[in-house]
């Protein structure tokens, strides 16, 4: 059963082979007997899942079953959870328990789905290790000594652990792409503004959004079919049309232009991963595919312009975190400055203030034009880049990381380096595109390595479809490290 993929289940619970409640006490029974080595989740929610399967089975015995009723998801600790905990990974959120429901939330319990529980995460999403959580690190399925990524971690270690089906994750520099593609799942980022980010508590605001993190290209455009759509109370939310992710997924890749950009293929990535992204682009064009180098030329500015944008909209984000109204207080404070002080201090982790001091700083008076308006108008040339780009090619490839998962420990002192494993991420949430990262082999030790595909706006169904057929050639993201 774990090995089922989302549309393998539905099919299961379509055809009365089991019943969500049977299903959802299976996954329930697994996490309780695994979670322990792997630490993906933050809180399992077994009264409401219960619940909500028992609700799904009495709406499909009534004939009222869609797609998605009774299949179990997993949530990132991210998102607001009315009732239940919605910690962040952070000290600061330790007992805060939302009162109501994100709008990706909200959807999925409008489609049937059920909740298993919410996912580790590096604190407010700020890491590429999920070693800042407050709750401590995930591990990753495949070597437990290694990290799963992030900051969306816990939702790629319960995937490719097989503790959920499915999880959402978010991504603002690659907290999707990257996890996925250390533990050898499929994730996808969407456009911006393409997934509703009411609800999802806040890190950078023009460069968050959530996305699907699953087995197959197949489950992700399901996913997608629940979690996409305009949002009145979400401000960049964009109001147009969702198609149905699952209908072009077996369209042929005859005659697709794939392009590949020089700056990913440098000699600072690992030589086993450029080994295997290149025999994945050979599958693509034993498919029909055609490929051509493209360059991206300012893909070298994305870390120094990320790590001032980013940082100085998580400083005005977490602002609110002050101790008065919600989340960790300080006890006995002096004054009121004692209790901002203090409060902050303790409730805030070494990664989060450490963004904080810098978004500060670039903010500030006297240095905002040096560097904060310097970072958007290099933004700007980075989106351009890829505007250019995708006026040759139909979808730009190449590695999701310079490196295999690393080892528990290995960065924490340098934050710098942790920096450099997001480097073929980041560009494009500046440039609010949409990219998914899917398995494409392994590395020496057995460690997966991850394809990125990145599309033009709204190009989410020819990534899917793409990654579909692809994933129809091979057999790489059937591979589990249960059976490894």
């Amino acid at each position: 059963m774990f090995e089922k993929t989302l549309a393998e289940l539905a099919q299961g619970l379509s055809s009365g082979e089991f019943s969500s409640v049977e299903l959802t006490q299976a996954y329930l029974d697994r996490i309780k007997a695994e979670d322990g080595q792997l630490n993906s989740y933050i809180s399992v929610t077994e009264e409401q899942a219960l619940a909500q399967a028992e609700a799904a089975d009495q709406a499909r015995a009534a004939g009222e079953a869609g797609a998605f009723t009774g299949l179990p998801v997993a949530h990132k600790d991210i998102f607001c959870t009315q009732g239940v905990r919605t910690s962040c990974g952070s000290k600061m959120l330790d007992n805060f328990v939302s009162p109501y429901d994100a709008t990706v939330i909200e959807k999925f319990n409008a489609a049937g789905a059920v909740m298993l529980g919410k996912t580790n995460m590096d604190e407010f999403a700020m890491g590429s290790s999920n070693e800042s959580s407050f709750y401590g690190p995930s591990r990753n399925p495949w070597d437990k000594d290694r990290v799963p990524g992030g900051s969306s971690g816990g939702s790629a270690a319960a995937v490719a652990g097989r503790l959920a089906p499915a999880a959402t994750g978010t991504d603002t520099g690659g907290s999707i792409r990257q996890p996925a593609a250390l533990c050898g799942i499929t994730g996808l980022k969407p456009t911006y503004g393409r997934v509703s980010r009411y609800g999802m508590i806040a890190f950078a605001s023009s460069l968050d959004q959530g996305g699907p993190m699953t087995r197959t290209a197949e489950d992700a455009a399901m996913m997608m079919n629940v979690m996409a759509g305009f949002d009145q109370r979400d401000s960049t939310s964009l109001d147009r049309e969702v198609p149905d992710y699952t209908l072009k997924l077996n369209e042929s890749l005859a005659g697709l232009k794939i392009g590949l950009p020089k700056e990913f293929f440098s000699d600072d990535i690992d030589q086993e991963i450029a080994a295997q992204v290149q025999c994945a682009i050979k599958e693509f064009e034993a498919l029909g595919a055609t490929v051509k180098e493209i360059s991206l030329p300012n893909t070298h500015l994305a870390i120094p312009a990320y790590y001032i944008i980013a940082p100085a909209e998580a400083s005005s984000n977490l602002s609110r975190f002050d101790g008065v109204r919600y989340g960790y207080r300080c006890e006995n404070p002096v004054d009121l400055e004692d209790l901002y002080k203090r409060s902050r201090g303790e409730g805030f982790g070494a990664e989060v203030q450490r963004r904080i001091m810098v978004g500060t700083y670039a903010l500030s008076e006297g240095f905002y034009d040096a560097y904060y308006k310097k970072a958007l108008q290099i933004r700007r040339l980075i989106q351009q880049d890829y505007v250019n780009a995708l006026q040759e090619v139909d979808i730009i490839m190449g590695p999701t990381t310079p490196h295999p998962a690393f080892k528990l420990g290995e960065k924490t002192s340098d934050p710098v380096a942790m920096y450099m494993e997001d480097i073929f991420t980041i560009s494009l949430n500046l440039a609010g595109m949409p990219g998914m990262s899917v398995p494409c082999g392994f590395a020496q030790g057995g460690l997966p390595v991850g394809l990125q595909m990145i599309g033009n706006y709204f190009a989410e169904e020819r990534l899917l479809n793409a990654a579909h057929q692809f994933q129809q050639a091979t057999d790489w993201h059937k591979q589990s490290p249960v059976n490894a």
